[in-house]
């Protein structure tokens, strides 16, 4: 049996994906100002092995519910927020083996000088660094960077696309392996023969010239995708390495990973080796009733208008239109098009009311909350990764740092002891650790089998 895998979902800001549980007098999530807050967390993690510590983002507020970004600021909804980038040095700084996902929306910033951010981090951190891919989902974002909305979802995609060659360009072909001598005698430090200008010229980029960075441990960094709508997956399916998954039911989620598994298979590479990981919380004590004490407990902190003001954003659909007691159906629009869908296709024959649906979204987000002692909840994860395919769980938490906590100190000895955990960490970058592969991409990763372009005539002429 393959074994479990833990990536910790976090954010650089207090609310994420339990809105109104940081009212919680546990909670010390309102500690994301300070440095140690963030220390204290990765070495938590590191010690029980998880593979990473995974950081979402946004770069507008949400400010459909009411056509107002008054309920997100009241109820601490994602907002307000920090970079999640710049928590990398500090954390990788104070851990050895622990990877870092972030969440870097393409849309909204040049691949050139994107590049050179991954390739610093890449580098600071021992080639430790991933990149969650998004194309971002809220209008709040592109009118604050100049449009008047967010391109279309699957013109979103389609940019991206061609992000992704500039940048596979920017760090896997510009500088050859050798190009950098640091020769002291002869005072050569780069040769300028071995880097390369990559000469772009498409759609959307222009970007004539040479990457930098000198190339980072990894060149490119560990690639995740998120998407879940037909283009997501297609995109996933030439780019990820692997891949998150939000569902509230078994169903759900297996429906998602032979989607995603095939997709690849179709894109000519090996969908068996994309790992999958799936939202969950757990909400675990010594004992059954102890868990479920905690959980009421929980659930007691859920606001319910906060909770609708996360979900008008992830779906564009303003739900403070809607009495708490009527019913939602899939609304198909231009912001998160799976959200509404997976509650409806959890379960086809329940219908959520919107007060249901806020309450289940309110803690943990649109995943499962596994609940129990740590047998009770080693049991369900070893049978939703045996029903479903998935390859581990991307962790969300109820109280910082207590969710995550409770999980290192109680269910990974539990899940270690049935053999289903790692005990060490095999060492390398994150590649390494996650495939038990190389370094770098795999020679036939579309971003290894991206060429140059050569220079334009025109600008050959100018030159001359």
């Amino acid at each position: 049996m393959k074994p479990i895998r833990f990536n910790a979902f976090q954010m650089n800001t207090v609310g994420h994906q339990s809105p109104g549980l940081w009212t919680h007098p546990r909670d010390n999530s309102h500690r994301y100002l300070d440095p140690a807050h963030w220390v204290e967390l990765a070495q938590l993690l590191e010690a029980g092995r998880f593979d990473a510590l995974f950081l979402a983002d946004v770069l507008g507020v949400y400010d459909v519910y009411q056509n107002s970004w008054d309920a997100a600021l009241r109820h601490g909804v994602q907002v307000p927020l920090n970079d999640p980038l710049a928590l990398v040095p500090v954390m990788a700084h104070a851990t050895t083996h622990l990877g870092f996902g972030v969440t870097a929306a393409l849309t909204y910033e040049h691949p050139y000088t994107f590049a050179r951010r991954i390739s610093t981090l890449d580098h600071l951190s021992g080639g430790r660094i991933g990149w969650n891919i998004v194309t971002g989902y809220l209008d709040s974002a592109a009118r604050n960077l100049g449009l008047d909305r967010q391109l279309g979802h699957d013109e979103r995609y389609d940019l991206a696309d061609e992000y992704l060659d500039v940048v596979y360009k920017l760090w896997e072909k510009s500088w050859d392996d050798d190009a950098v001598v640091r020769d002291k005698a002869s005072g050569l430090y780069t040769d300028p023969a071995r880097v390369h200008p990559i000469n772009h010229q498409g759609r959307h980029y222009t970007v004539p010239g040479i990457h930098l960075c000198e190339p980072s441990p990894q060149r490119t960094p560990f690639l995740y995708q998120a998407g879940a709508s037909p283009r997501g997956i297609a995109f996933a399916a030439r780019h990820a390495e692997a891949t998150f998954v939000s569902g509230p039911s078994k169903t759900v989620v297996r429906k998602y990973v032979l989607q995603a598994r095939a997709a690849a298979d179709g894109a000519g590479r090996d969908g068996s080796a994309l790992l999958v990981y799936a939202q969950a919380l757990i909400v675990t004590a010594s004992t059954e009733r102890e868990a479920r004490a905690k959980l009421a407990e929980y659930q007691n902190h859920i606001d319910i208008e906060a909770a609708l003001a996360l979900l008008s954003g992830w779906t564009g659909v303003d739900f403070s239109r809607q009495p708490l007691d009527t019913t939602i159906d899939y609304i198909d629009t231009d912001a998160g098009r799976s959200a509404l869908a997976s509650l409806s296709a959890a379960d086809p024959g329940r219908t959520w009311t919107v007060r249901e649906a806020a309450k289940f979204i309110g803690l943990g987000g649109r995943g499962p909350v596994i609940v129990g002692d740590p047998g009770q909840v080693a049991d369900q994860l070893e049978a939703w990764m045996l029903d479903t395919g998935i390859d581990g769980f991307n962790l969300a938490f109820a109280l910082a740092h207590e969710s995550m906590r409770d999980v290192v100190e109680l269910i990974v000895p539990e899940l270690q002891r049935r053999g289903r955990y790692r005990t060490e960490y095999s060492g390398g970058t994150l590649r390494q650790q996650l495939l038990q592969a190389g370094p770098r991409l795999p020679a036939s990763h579309p971003g290894r089998q991206v060429r140059l372009d050569p220079p334009s005539p025109l600008k050959e002429a100018h030159a001359a």
